[in-house]
């Protein structure tokens, strides 16, 4: 009887070490909208591109300069979307929204991505920009693995799977496109389902 508590005790106190140390509130369905969100934004451009450019994409044109506007706006309603999602769960658990670990998650997120969207401005000011998609799912690929050590561990997964998008997509930019809506969209939306299930709804 007393091993028994003895491993229940331990069990324990691993589990509040393990809460203390990563950022758990993490919400998989604001992982769902930022998927949806991403889908649209993707068919608005695919839509500007091909009605107004005879689907070409001129860098410095008003259809590309819409495009980046849309791509701006998906991230700023993702990261409110996220925001507002991963307060109100945390809250729900009486969990702190911004501590020593959140800090530390969400810095070691953004090293990765203010790098890469800095090379990604450099390389488009310079008109390289065939392969800025999978560059985009490359740095976020890397984000979500760095930020994971302080968060919940699966989200690394999706960090590999969007790097390895990402390097396809820089072995055949054509299809960099395509893969960002595959990166970005299906599977957000793929890997906040299953993380709503196994985490949200307990």
């Amino acid at each position: 009887m007393e091993s028994k508590d003895y491993l229940k005790d331990i069990s324990e106190i691993k589990d509040l070490m393990n809460k203390s140390s990563r950022f758990i509130s993490l919400s998989g369905l604001s992982g769902i909208l930022a998927g949806i969100y991403a889908l649209i934004g993707a068919a608005i451009a695919y839509w500007l591109v091909m009605t107004y450019s005879n689907g070409i994409l001129i860098l410095d044109g008003q259809i590309y300069r819409l495009c980046m506007l849309t791509l701006c706006l998906v991230a700023f309603l993702s990261i409110v979307t996220g925001i507002f999602l991963t307060t109100r769960k945390a809250k729900k658990h009486g969990a702190k929204i911004w501590d020593a670990t959140s800090k530390r998650l969400v810095l070691n997120f953004l090293i990765p991505l203010i790098v890469g969207g800095l090379y990604i401005l450099i390389i488009l000011s310079q008109g390289k920009y065939g392969q800025s998609g999978g560059l985009m799912l490359i740095f976020y690929g890397l984000a979500l693995v760095n930020a994971s050590k302080y968060s919940i561990g699966d989200i690394r997964y999706l960090g590999y799977i969007q790097i390895i998008l990402g390097l396809i997509g820089a072995w055949r930019p054509g299809f960099g496109f395509w893969l960002w809506v595959i990166g970005f969209g299906f599977m957000h939306i793929i890997y906040g389902t299953w993380m709503h299930f196994k985490y949200d709804r307990k």
